[in-house]
């Protein structure tokens, strides 16, 4: 995928989060389940710590939503912080924005929130500076070349795609574009992830 070096430098101003609900709705909404928006795995703590992070959103920034998997059975955002941190001596700690548990070492679809996210500087998941610096990156905990992501962590990442798009608003009209890391990474810097197993056509036909 070729992306473009542009727009960087025009980025101006920041994103406010969204609304509130309105405090009120008519019987049929209600009845209807319109405006109505149910989320289950992005609770509301998670909600106010995405829309109001220490950094604040630049508009524009954020022109990438990009899927990872660990390539572990096991982990959490705890866990990935450390190894980043000290192993791979990565000074920012964990390489993603947000984590996906998968019921080992965190909750089945527990979304855990990067200190990336909260200070609003790049990643450090995707092997280009460039792409860092625009691209959210979501890690899904699991080896997806061996195993198939939990039904709960494929709802956990809709969600959580779904709100983030609306965070970080949109640019020239359109929505943050969603790809699966090895759709993304550099061609001189091949990768599998996600992993084989992943259920590209799933995250293709609800992003694309």
């Amino acid at each position: 995928m070729n992306i473009e070096k542009q727009g960087l430098e025009q980025q101006e101003g920041f994103e406010p989060p969204p609304l509130p609900p309105p405090s009120h709705h008519h019987w049929w909404q209600i009845f209807s389940g319109e405006d109505q928006t149910q989320y289950h795995y992005l609770t509301k703590s998670i909600r106010d710590a995405i829309d109001h992070p220490q950094g604040q959103v630049k508009k524009a920034r954020w022109r990438f939503i990009v899927v990872h998997n660990s390539g572990t059975r096991q982990g959490n955002a705890r866990i990935f912080d450390y190894y980043h941190l000290h192993v791979r001596k990565m000074p920012n700690g964990l390489a993603y924005h947000f984590v996906i548990g998968n019921g080992t070492s965190s909750g089945n679809g527990q979304i855990e929130i990067g200190n990336r996210w909260v200070r609003q500087i790049n990643g450090g998941h995707v092997h280009s500076d460039y792409l860092n610096n625009i691209a959210l990156g979501i890690c899904l905990v699991g080896d997806f070349n061996r195993d198939l992501p939990t039904k709960e962590q494929l709802a956990a990442l809709d969600e959580l795609i779904r709100y983030l798009r609306i965070r970080v608003g949109k640019i020239d009209g359109k929505p943050a574009i969603v790809k699966a890391h090895k759709e993304i990474n550099p061609p001189q810097w091949p990768t599998d992830c996600p992993g084989d197993r992943f259920p590209y056509y799933w995250l293709h036909s609800r992003f694309d």
